[in-house]
Formats: structure tokens, C-alpha cells, sequence
């Protein structure tokens, strides 16, 4: 086994690993309907940076990580990534946090990494149908 794919394997143990690592239930749905239940990481958080001024402000920003061959294992549509149209249906991200709270997100922004093949996603708080 080759380094990447260690790495890759390796990956699946921090993300997917929900006793010792960071797994955390979330669910995509692709623009279709199709669904898929995942484990991976999750983040929510009220305190940003603003670029210009390199202060911290209140504001949202909530992520995902997850294994691209866990993704492409289910029956979704290709890999997550923003819609713009707002006539077409969007990526959603649902997952709860750490007080069970449940969350429904779009993705407005989607950074796959084929190199250790981790999928990264930018989240908005979704407020659709």
C-alpha cells in the first residue's frame, strides 16, 4: 500500500471513527432527492474573522469533511457543490449538534481534495421548501 492510500485509510479512521475520532452523523441530498447517510466532520461556529480588519465578529460558518469514496459509495448524484440557479434545487446537508439540535444547510461552496480524497464543504443555513 502506497502512502496516499494509507493516508486515504487513515482518513476514514479520523473522520468515519464515531468512538475515537471526529465521526458525526450527517446526511447529503443531492439536488435529485437521492439520500445518503455519512459519517464524517461537522462545524458550526458564531465567531469569524473579518478579512479586513483581522477582528473577530459574530457571524456563521459551518462546514463538513468527508470521504470522497464514502460519497461516491452511495447513490447520489456526483459530489457536492453550489447550485447557483435559484430555480434549481440545491446540495443539502443536514446534521444535528452537539445538543441534538437539527440543522438543514446548502452548500455554498465545495473544495474536493483527490490527493488524500477528503471532500470539504462551505455551508449556509438553508431556509427553502
Amino acid at each position: 500500500m502506497g502512502l496516499r492510500s494509507e493516508a486515504e485509510a487513515d482518513l476514514g479512521a479520523i473522520l468515519e471513527d464515531s468512538t475515537r475520532g471526529f465521526g458525526w452523523p450527517i446526511t447529503l441530498t443531492d439536488p435529485a432527492g437521492n439520500t445518503a447517510p455519512l459519517t464524517g466532520f461537522s462545524n458550526d461556529i458564531s465567531q469569524l474573522i473579518d478579512p479586513d480588519t483581522g477582528q473577530a465578529v459574530s457571524g456563521r460558518l459551518a462546514s463538513i469533511a468527508l470521504r470522497i469514496s464514502s460519497i461516491t459509495a452511495t447513490a447520489l448524484v456526483g459530489l457536492p457543490r453550489n447550485i447557483a440557479s435559484k430555480s434549481s434545487k440545491p446540495w443539502l446537508v443536514q446534521f444535528n449538534d452537539i445538543n441534538l439540535n437539527a440543522f438543514t444547510f446548502k452548500v455554498s461552496e465545495s473544495d474536493p481534495d483527490r490527493a488524500i480524497g477528503m471532500l470539504t464543504c462551505l455551508l449556509e443555513l438553508y431556509e427553502g421548501p
